[in-house]
C-alpha cells in the first residue's frame, strides 16, 4: 500500500513538472528557460533601465516587444529584433537592434518608440495625466523569431515581465491647489527644503498636465503644474489672458515656506513657452525661464497686464496643407513676426533681467520655433543682453518632453480637432529629450539655487 501511494505521488509530481504552467513559472524564475530582467524596479519615468534577456540559445533570434494601455484605453506597442550572443543573452545596453521600430544600440528604444498598435487610430499620444495613483505599467515580452512591427502575428512568448514606471517617487507630496484665482497641482520634494521653485505650463491642449512637474519634484524642485484654461473655473478656451493670473501663481510659489527664494523659475512648452517669456519680461518674481518650442511673440490669445495689451499673433488657416493621409501641416499658418503689422505682438524680451534658456527642435513642423528663438536672441543682442542660452537639436520635432516619453509624429489638435504634424525623426528626437532634460535641470539649478 505504501509503495503504491509513493508511486502515485511520484507520477503526480512528474505530470506537474511537465505542465505548461509550471514550465512558464520556471522560466520566469530562471529555472532553465529564458528570463527577462529589468532593473531598477519600480523606476521613475525619466530613469534609464537595464534590460537583459538570459537563457536563450546562442545566436537565437528574438523579438522584444513592449506594450501598454494608455489612460484613454488605446493600446501602444513597440518591437525590436535582437540576436543572442554566445552565452544566450541579450543585453540592451550593448546589443544592437537589427530591425523593428529602431536600429542600433538603444537601451530604452522600446519605451520611446511606443506608438498606437496596428488596430488603433494612429494619431494618439501616450500621455500620463493621473500621475499619483496610477504608475504606467509596461509589459515586456520576448518572442521567438523576428516579428514585424504592428503585426498581429507574433512568435511564441518565451519570457515576459511587467515594468512599473512611476511619476511620483517616494516622499514627493502632491497638493491640489485652489489659492485665490490660481489652480493646479503643487509637487514638493521629500526633505526639509527649501527647494528651487518652478512653474510648469504646456500649450493649447489645455487642462492640467502634471507629468513634468512631478518628475521635476523627484529631482529636487518644488514644481507647480499650472493650467491656464479648460480646467475647473478657468477660461474655457484661449481667448484673453490676464498676466495677473500668472503673477499670482509666481507670488504664491515665492512665498511658500518650502520654496527657496528670492526668485522662481518657469518652464513652458508651445503656447506655455511664450507665456513663460512674458512672465520673465514683466514679472520681477520670475528670474529664470525655459522656453521649449516657443515663439518670440504672444500667440493666439491677447495678453493683458494692467493697461498693457500684447495682441495674440494669429493663425491663417488658408496656409494649412493636408497630406494624403489627412494629417494637417500648420508650419506656415502663424502670421509672420517680421511683418510690421505684427510688431505689437512681439514680447519685449530685452526688458527681462533674469536668464532664459531656449530649447528648439530644428525639425519642428508645428511652427517655426528655430526661427522664433533666433529672432528673440537677436533682439536680446541688439540691446546688449547676454542672459540667454540656446539648445538647438537637429532632427527633433515640436513636443520635447522628459526622457523616454514616446515619440509622436502627429497628434490630434484640441483646437482644430484634426491630426497635426509635429515633426521630428524618432531616434534624434528621443536623444534630444534625454540631453535637454539634463540641461534644463542644470540651468534651473544654476539660476535658482
Amino acid at each position: 500500500m505504501a509503495l503504491r501511494a509513493a508511486a502515485a505521488r511520484g507520477l503526480a509530481f512528474s505530470l506537474r513538472a511537465h505542465s505548461p504552467a509550471l514550465d512558464f513559472l520556471r522560466r520566469q524564475s530562471g529555472g532553465g528557460g529564458p528570463v527577462v530582467t529589468v532593473s531598477p524596479q519600480p523606476s521613475l519615468a525619466d530613469e534609464s533601465l537595464s534590460i537583459v534577456v538570459r537563457g536563450l540559445e546562442p545566436g537565437q533570434r528574438v523579438t522584444l516587444r513592449a506594450q501598454v494601455t494608455g489612460e484613454q484605453g488605446c493600446l501602444f506597442d513597440s518591437c525590436a529584433h535582437y540576436q543572442a550572443d554566445g552565452d544566450g543573452s541579450v543585453d540592451l545596453t550593448t546589443a544592437p537592434s537589427r530591425g523593428g521600430d529602431y536600429m542600433g544600440v538603444e537601451p530604452m528604444g522600446l519605451f520611446w518608440s511606443l506608438s498606437p498598435a496596428g488596430i488603433e487610430w494612429p494619431h494618439q499620444r501616450l500621455e500620463q495625466r493621473q500621475v499619483e495613483k496610477n504608475p504606467m505599467i509596461v509589459e515586456m515580452l520576448v518572442h521567438k523569431g523576428f516579428n514585424q512591427p504592428k503585426s498581429s502575428l507574433h512568435g511564441q512568448v518565451v519570457a515576459k515581465v511587467k515594468v512599473e514606471r512611476q511619476f511620483v517617487g517616494p516622499g514627493v507630496r502632491r497638493i491640489r491647489l485652489r489659492e485665490g484665482r490660481v489652480r493646479g497641482s503643487f509637487f514638493i520634494p521629500p526633505g526639509d527644503g527649501p527647494f528651487p521653485g518652478v512653474i510648469d505650463m504646456f500649450g493649447d491642449e489645455g487642462g492640467l498636465l502634471e507629468f513634468r512637474s512631478s518628475l521635476l519634484a523627484n529631482r529636487g524642485f518644488a514644481a507647480l503644474a499650472l493650467p491656464y484654461f479648460c480646467f475647473e473655473d478657468l477660461p474655457v478656451s484661449m481667448k484673453d489672458f490676464q498676466l495677473e493670473y500668472f503673477e499670482e501663481a509666481a507670488r504664491f510659489l515665492q512665498r511658500h515656506p518650502k520654496v527657496k527664494g528670492p526668485g522662481v523659475g518657469v518652464i513652458g512648452s508651445g503656447k506655455g513657452a511664450d507665456l513663460a517669456l512674458s512672465m520673465i519680461t514683466f514679472l520681477p518674481e520670475v528670474v529664470a525661464a525655459v522656453s521649449i518650442s516657443g515663439c518670440c511673440c504672444n500667440t493666439a490669445a491677447d495678453l493683458h497686464y494692467g493697461e498693457l495689451t500684447l495682441p495674440g499673433l494669429r493663425f491663417d488657416l488658408s496656409r494649412v496643407t493636408v497630406s494624403e493621409t489627412n494629417v494637417y501641416d500648420i508650419f506656415e499658418a502663424l502670421d509672420d513676426p517680421l511683418d510690421p503689422a505684427n510688431h505689437c505682438s512681439i514680447i519685449p524680451i530685452e526688458k527681462a533681467e533674469g536668464h532664459i534658456l531656449f530649447v528648439v527642435g530644428e525639425d519642428d513642423r508645428n511652427w517655426k520655433s528655430s526661427l522664433y528663438a533666433d529672432l528673440a536672441i537677436k533682439r536680446l543682442q541688439q540691446h546688449g543682453k547676454e542672459n540667454y542660452k540656446l539648445l538647438s537639436y537637429p532632427g527633433a520635432g515640436h513636443r520635447i518632453d522628459p526622457p523616454y516619453s514616446s515619440f509622436c509624429l502627429s497628434a490630434l489638435d484640441r483646437v482644430l480637432g484634426v491630426p497635426v504634424l509635429g515633426g521630428g525623426k524618432i531616434q534624434p528626437h528621443s536623444l534630444t529629450q534625454v540631453d535637454s532634460w539634463q540641461k534644463i535641470q542644470e540651468f534651473l539649478n544654476m539660476h535658482l539655487r
